[in-house]
């Protein structure tokens, strides 16, 4: 046993000392010594406030040693990997029966799954996948003597995680890969991120397409107001393309928040959103004046929270055409969700969508299918 692990035991409070009693007492001596001790502790024996809360701490760590000792799978573990087993997640689902060897075994593996999820809270990591699948060819077929054929057209993966430095420090690696009908491409960044008073700073760094460079910021102007934006440089065939964003939001009222945007690139825009959120609604619209596009759109949501699950409705009307779309989402689990919608546009046609989603991490899969 390491030093560490040794310091820890002699830490620990002895439940069996405590409770004056031997490692192999039988439950009939555990339940006298706990009725015994009980009545010297209870805080109602004891008169000015001192001695009541000495005797209220008293009492309850004979409680504790005694609902330990008195349950026979808490007390094996107890006897096998100490107080600190008690405290692990998941004992709940291990079966009663365990020698104390195998108790140790699941106390180092629960141990082990619980330093891996706080590793992935500190990590934050974040993935997207993205496939599109073309089955026109099921409504509209080429040839009517062959079957029908559906192939992936297109697909798209980005995976980040973060490294924490300090409290106000964080270092952010992403990247992602696409390939459509047989060509690719991908890039890498790396983002330093640092929190300042009432706001942040942030540098990009990255590769891909050329080098890229970028400087962001935001800061909270008062308690309704807030502000950011930022420039990146992407350096390509001997030339530098800049591109300018901001954005000004403004909390509304305690359900609604409304934002301008301007983005000056090589496909510059204005867009002017509007977002409100209530328990049981939620909707958004958004005007957008840019290049090469106009279009205003609009998104309901009603929430069905008894039956964890959203019904959507979404339309889109601009100087491309039009796009309707409708959904649902279903909360299947804490951590997860999944989504199906169908998507009708001119002249985009018809579209189906679905989405599964877990945590951070995200699996969508478009089927265009005329």
């Amino acid at each position: 046993m390491s030093v560490d692990a040794e310091t820890d035991n002699e830490l620990e409070e002895n439940y069996y000392t405590f409770l004056n009693l031997p490692r192999d007492a039988t439950g009939e001596q555990i339940n006298a010594a706990y009725r015994k001790l009980s009545r010297i502790y209870h805080p109602d024996k004891h008169v000015d406030v001192e001695s009541k809360q000495k005797a209220e701490q008293l009492f309850n760590r004979t409680k504790r040693a005694y609902e330990v000792l008195s349950d026979p799978h808490k007390r094996a573990i107890y006897d096998s990997v100490g107080q600190k087993g008690l405290q692990t997640v998941g004992w709940e689902l291990v079966h009663r029966t365990k020698t104390p060897a195998e108790i140790r075994e699941e106390y180092e593996r629960l141990a082990q799954a619980a330093e891996e999820r706080k590793l992935q809270q500190r990590t934050n990591p974040r993935g997207n996948i993205t496939v599109n699948v073309n089955a026109t060819e099921i409504f509209t077929p080429y040839d009517e003597t062959q079957l029908p054929r559906i192939e992936v057209s297109s697909m798209s993966i980005s995976q980040s995680i973060e490294a924490p430095i300090n409290r106000k420090d964080t270092l952010t690696l992403g990247g992602n890969l696409y390939s459509s009908n047989g060509n690719g491409n991908g890039n890498f960044i790396l983002c330093g991120r640092r929190l300042v008073n009432k706001g942040w700073l942030q540098i990009d760094v990255g590769a891909g397409n050329g080098p890229l460079l970028g400087f962001k910021g935001g800061r909270t102007l008062s308690s309704v107001v807030t502000v950011n934006g930022g420039t990146t440089m992407n350096f390509r065939d001997g030339r530098v393309i800049p591109a300018v964003f901001s954005t000004l939001a403004v909390q509304l009222d305690k359900h609604t928040m409304g934002s301008l945007t301007l983005n000056v690139s090589n496909q510059s825009s204005m867009t002017t959103q509007i977002d409100s959120s209530t328990e049981k609604h939620a909707w958004t619209t958004s005007f957008v004046i840019g290049f090469p596009h106009i279009y205003l759109s609009a998104a309901y949501t009603r929430k069905m929270i008894e039956n964890e699950l959203k019904l959507k409705l979404a339309a889109k009307l601009g100087t491309f055409g039009f796009l309707a779309e409708y959904g649902a989402e279903k909360k299947i689990s804490k951590y997860s969700s999944v989504f199906a919608a169908v998507s009708l546009g001119i002249p985009s046609g018809v579209m189906l969508k679905f989405k599964y989603v877990q945590v951070l991490h995200r699996y969508l899969c478009l089927i265009t299918l005329k």
